[in-house]
Protein backbone atom coordinates (compact mmCIF):
# COMPACT_ATOMS: atom_id res chain seq x y z
CA UNK A 1 0.00 0.00 0.00
CA UNK A 2 1.50 3.32 -1.14
CA UNK A 3 2.10 5.43 1.87
CA UNK A 4 0.04 8.57 1.93
CA UNK A 5 1.73 11.73 1.32
CA UNK A 6 0.87 14.46 3.12
CA UNK A 7 2.53 17.56 1.63
CA UNK A 8 0.56 20.59 0.52
CA UNK A 9 -0.60 19.78 -3.16
CA UNK A 10 -3.55 20.46 -4.96
CA UNK A 11 -7.11 19.23 -3.94
CA UNK A 12 -7.11 15.26 -5.18
CA UNK A 13 -10.69 15.10 -5.25
CA UNK A 14 -13.43 16.88 -7.87
CA UNK A 15 -16.63 16.64 -6.91
CA UNK A 16 -19.37 15.72 -9.79
CA UNK A 17 -22.17 15.77 -7.13
CA UNK A 18 -22.59 16.18 -3.65
CA UNK A 19 -25.60 15.27 -1.31
CA UNK A 20 -26.95 16.86 1.97
CA UNK A 21 -27.09 13.36 3.49
CA UNK A 22 -24.77 11.23 1.49
CA UNK A 23 -25.14 7.31 2.12
CA UNK A 24 -22.52 6.64 -0.43
CA UNK A 25 -19.70 7.80 -2.95
CA UNK A 26 -18.87 7.15 -6.13
CA UNK A 27 -14.87 8.22 -6.86
CA UNK A 28 -13.96 7.47 -11.38
CA UNK A 29 -9.78 7.40 -11.83
CA UNK A 30 -8.76 7.94 -15.40
CA UNK A 31 -6.05 6.15 -17.05
CA UNK A 32 -2.55 7.52 -18.00
CA UNK A 33 1.16 6.07 -18.47
CA UNK A 34 3.74 4.21 -17.01
CA UNK A 35 6.10 6.96 -16.70
CA UNK A 36 5.74 10.63 -16.47
CA UNK A 37 5.86 13.52 -14.13
CA UNK A 38 3.70 15.67 -16.44
CA UNK A 39 1.02 17.00 -15.07
CA UNK A 40 -2.48 16.21 -17.17
CA UNK A 41 -3.03 18.66 -19.12
CA UNK A 42 -6.12 20.11 -19.91
CA UNK A 43 -6.59 18.16 -23.37
CA UNK A 44 -6.66 15.03 -21.28
CA UNK A 45 -7.49 12.26 -23.94
CA UNK A 46 -7.49 9.43 -20.90
CA UNK A 47 -9.38 11.68 -19.00
CA UNK A 48 -12.07 12.27 -21.36
CA UNK A 49 -12.51 9.00 -21.92
CA UNK A 50 -13.94 8.54 -18.62
CA UNK A 51 -16.68 11.29 -18.51
CA UNK A 52 -19.35 9.40 -20.55
CA UNK A 53 -18.85 6.66 -17.50
CA UNK A 54 -19.27 9.64 -14.86
CA UNK A 55 -22.10 10.53 -16.40
CA UNK A 56 -23.88 7.48 -16.62
CA UNK A 57 -23.39 6.87 -13.34
CA UNK A 58 -24.86 10.00 -11.95
CA UNK A 59 -27.97 9.44 -14.17
CA UNK A 60 -28.14 6.03 -12.48
CA UNK A 61 -28.09 6.90 -8.86
CA UNK A 62 -30.29 10.87 -9.42
CA UNK A 63 -32.10 11.28 -6.50
CA UNK A 64 -30.05 7.66 -4.08
CA UNK A 65 -27.90 10.41 -2.09
CA UNK A 66 -25.22 9.18 -3.55
CA UNK A 67 -21.55 11.87 -4.08
CA UNK A 68 -20.17 11.19 -7.15
CA UNK A 69 -16.65 12.63 -7.87
CA UNK A 70 -13.14 12.15 -9.13
CA UNK A 71 -9.66 11.62 -8.63
CA UNK A 72 -7.12 14.39 -9.82
CA UNK A 73 -3.64 13.32 -10.50
CA UNK A 74 -0.57 15.25 -10.05
CA UNK A 75 1.34 13.37 -12.74
CA UNK A 76 0.16 11.78 -15.84
CA UNK A 77 2.30 8.67 -14.74
CA UNK A 78 2.60 5.72 -11.96
CA UNK A 79 5.84 6.16 -11.85
CA UNK A 80 7.36 2.81 -10.60
CA UNK A 81 7.35 2.84 -6.74
CA UNK A 82 6.38 5.85 -6.41
CA UNK A 83 2.56 4.76 -7.60
CA UNK A 84 1.74 8.52 -7.63
CA UNK A 85 -2.23 7.55 -9.09
CA UNK A 86 -2.18 5.00 -6.22
CA UNK A 87 -1.57 8.16 -3.78
CA UNK A 88 -3.87 11.04 -5.00
CA UNK A 89 -6.48 7.97 -4.81
CA UNK A 90 -5.59 7.82 -1.11
CA UNK A 91 -5.72 11.83 -0.54
CA UNK A 92 -8.93 11.95 -2.58
CA UNK A 93 -10.24 9.08 -0.26
CA UNK A 94 -9.06 11.03 2.94
CA UNK A 95 -10.60 14.64 1.36
CA UNK A 96 -13.84 12.93 0.80
CA UNK A 97 -13.98 11.31 3.84
CA UNK A 98 -13.18 15.11 5.64
CA UNK A 99 -16.34 16.51 3.47
CA UNK A 100 -18.83 13.28 4.42
CA UNK A 101 -17.42 11.46 7.03
CA UNK A 102 -18.11 7.69 7.06
CA UNK A 103 -19.78 5.97 3.73
CA UNK A 104 -19.48 3.28 1.84
CA UNK A 105 -17.06 4.31 -1.67
CA UNK A 106 -16.91 2.27 -4.76
CA UNK A 107 -14.10 3.15 -7.25
CA UNK A 108 -14.66 3.03 -11.29
CA UNK A 109 -10.76 3.27 -12.43
CA UNK A 110 -9.76 2.36 -16.43
CA UNK A 111 -6.40 1.13 -17.05
CA UNK A 112 -3.57 3.14 -14.52
CA UNK A 113 -6.85 4.42 -12.88
CA UNK A 114 -8.09 0.67 -11.91
CA UNK A 115 -4.57 -0.14 -11.10
CA UNK A 116 -4.95 2.76 -8.50
CA UNK A 117 -8.02 1.80 -7.31
CA UNK A 118 -7.15 -1.42 -6.60
CA UNK A 119 -4.34 -0.38 -4.79
CA UNK A 120 -6.17 2.45 -2.82
CA UNK A 121 -8.93 -0.23 -1.85
CA UNK A 122 -7.52 -0.75 1.61
CA UNK A 123 -9.09 2.76 2.88
CA UNK A 124 -11.79 2.14 5.12
CA UNK A 125 -14.08 3.89 2.73
CA UNK A 126 -13.76 1.43 0.00
CA UNK A 127 -16.38 -1.44 -0.22
CA UNK A 128 -15.86 -2.03 -3.64
CA UNK A 129 -14.13 -1.88 -7.01
CA UNK A 130 -15.04 -1.92 -10.69
CA UNK A 131 -11.86 -2.33 -12.97
CA UNK A 132 -11.94 -1.23 -16.59
CA UNK A 133 -9.17 -2.70 -18.27
CA UNK A 134 -7.34 -2.40 -15.49
CA UNK A 135 -3.12 -2.46 -15.42
CA UNK A 136 -2.55 -5.38 -13.40
CA UNK A 137 1.31 -6.32 -13.04
CA UNK A 138 2.43 -10.20 -12.30
CA UNK A 139 2.66 -9.66 -8.31
CA UNK A 140 0.55 -7.07 -7.86
CA UNK A 141 0.13 -6.72 -4.19
CA UNK A 142 -4.06 -8.25 -3.35
CA UNK A 143 -3.75 -8.37 0.65
CA UNK A 144 -6.06 -4.65 0.33
CA UNK A 145 -8.64 -6.23 -1.16
CA UNK A 146 -9.69 -8.50 1.87
CA UNK A 147 -13.37 -8.04 2.72
CA UNK A 148 -13.95 -5.24 -0.70
CA UNK A 149 -16.02 -6.90 -3.69
CA UNK A 150 -14.28 -6.47 -6.53
CA UNK A 151 -15.45 -6.07 -10.64
CA UNK A 152 -12.63 -6.32 -13.50
CA UNK A 153 -13.83 -5.85 -16.91
CA UNK A 154 -11.01 -6.65 -19.82
CA UNK A 155 -11.29 -6.71 -23.42
CA UNK A 156 -10.27 -10.00 -24.88
CA UNK A 157 -8.03 -8.51 -27.09
CA UNK A 158 -6.71 -5.67 -24.95
CA UNK A 159 -2.82 -4.91 -26.17
CA UNK A 160 -2.23 -2.05 -24.08
CA UNK A 161 -3.14 -4.21 -20.67
CA UNK A 162 -3.10 -7.93 -20.17
CA UNK A 163 -6.48 -9.51 -19.66
CA UNK A 164 -4.23 -12.57 -18.18
CA UNK A 165 -3.29 -10.19 -15.67
CA UNK A 166 -6.93 -9.12 -15.06
CA UNK A 167 -8.14 -12.73 -14.57
CA UNK A 168 -4.67 -13.91 -12.73
CA UNK A 169 -5.33 -10.78 -9.78
CA UNK A 170 -9.32 -11.29 -9.67
CA UNK A 171 -7.64 -15.48 -8.63
CA UNK A 172 -5.03 -14.09 -6.01
CA UNK A 173 -7.82 -11.49 -4.46
CA UNK A 174 -10.47 -14.38 -3.69
CA UNK A 175 -7.52 -16.41 -2.19
CA UNK A 176 -7.03 -12.74 0.07
CA UNK A 177 -10.19 -12.65 0.99
CA UNK A 178 -12.15 -10.41 -1.28
CA UNK A 179 -15.12 -11.29 -3.28
CA UNK A 180 -13.39 -10.95 -7.18
CA UNK A 181 -14.76 -11.57 -10.66
CA UNK A 182 -13.52 -11.11 -14.02
CA UNK A 183 -15.19 -10.89 -17.11
CA UNK A 184 -14.11 -10.82 -20.45
CA UNK A 185 -15.81 -8.48 -23.47
CA UNK A 186 -15.30 -9.95 -27.10
CA UNK A 187 -13.73 -7.86 -29.63
CA UNK A 188 -13.40 -4.97 -28.25
CA UNK A 189 -10.20 -2.43 -27.34
CA UNK A 190 -8.17 -1.04 -24.38
CA UNK A 191 -9.67 2.08 -24.64
CA UNK A 192 -13.22 1.23 -24.78
CA UNK A 193 -14.30 2.43 -28.21
CA UNK A 194 -15.37 -0.62 -29.63
CA UNK A 195 -18.62 -2.17 -27.95
CA UNK A 196 -18.85 1.31 -26.01
CA UNK A 197 -22.35 0.58 -25.07
CA UNK A 198 -21.53 -2.55 -23.28
CA UNK A 199 -18.56 -1.25 -21.57
CA UNK A 200 -20.50 1.69 -20.13
CA UNK A 201 -23.64 -0.75 -19.77
CA UNK A 202 -21.85 -2.75 -17.42
CA UNK A 203 -19.72 -0.55 -15.46
CA UNK A 204 -22.38 1.50 -14.34
CA UNK A 205 -24.38 -1.65 -13.55
CA UNK A 206 -21.56 -3.09 -11.81
CA UNK A 207 -21.19 0.34 -9.70
CA UNK A 208 -24.66 0.84 -8.93
CA UNK A 209 -25.43 -3.03 -7.74
CA UNK A 210 -22.01 -2.51 -5.27
CA UNK A 211 -24.34 0.19 -4.08
CA UNK A 212 -27.16 -2.08 -3.12
CA UNK A 213 -29.07 0.00 -5.66
CA UNK A 214 -29.57 -3.18 -7.97
CA UNK A 215 -28.48 -6.60 -9.12
CA UNK A 216 -25.32 -7.15 -10.98
CA UNK A 217 -25.81 -7.37 -14.38
CA UNK A 218 -26.31 -11.18 -15.81
CA UNK A 219 -22.71 -11.67 -16.52
CA UNK A 220 -21.28 -10.26 -13.77
CA UNK A 221 -23.65 -12.13 -11.46
CA UNK A 222 -22.59 -15.20 -13.11
CA UNK A 223 -18.91 -14.33 -12.69
CA UNK A 224 -19.82 -13.74 -9.01
CA UNK A 225 -21.20 -17.63 -9.12
CA UNK A 226 -18.62 -19.41 -10.62
CA UNK A 227 -15.67 -17.54 -8.88
CA UNK A 228 -17.95 -18.03 -5.39
CA UNK A 229 -18.11 -22.19 -5.92
CA UNK A 230 -14.51 -22.63 -6.90
CA UNK A 231 -15.44 -24.08 -10.15
CA UNK A 232 -13.03 -24.46 -12.73
CA UNK A 233 -15.06 -23.08 -15.62
CA UNK A 234 -13.69 -20.50 -18.21
CA UNK A 235 -13.84 -16.68 -17.13
CA UNK A 236 -17.17 -15.73 -18.03
CA UNK A 237 -17.13 -13.83 -21.74
CA UNK A 238 -19.86 -11.14 -23.09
Amino acid sequence: MPVRDRATVPSALILDRTAARPRAAVLVLHGGRAESMDPPGRLNPAGARMRPFTRAVLRATEGCDVVVGRVRYRHRGWNGSRADAARDALRALDSLEELVSTVPVVLLGHSMGGRAALAAAGHDLVTGVVGLAPWCPPREPVEQLRGRRVVLLHSDQDRMTDPRGTVDLAARARDAGADACAVLLSGSDHPMLRRARTWHALATGSVTALLGLNPFPDVVGQAFLSAAGGRAEPVPRV
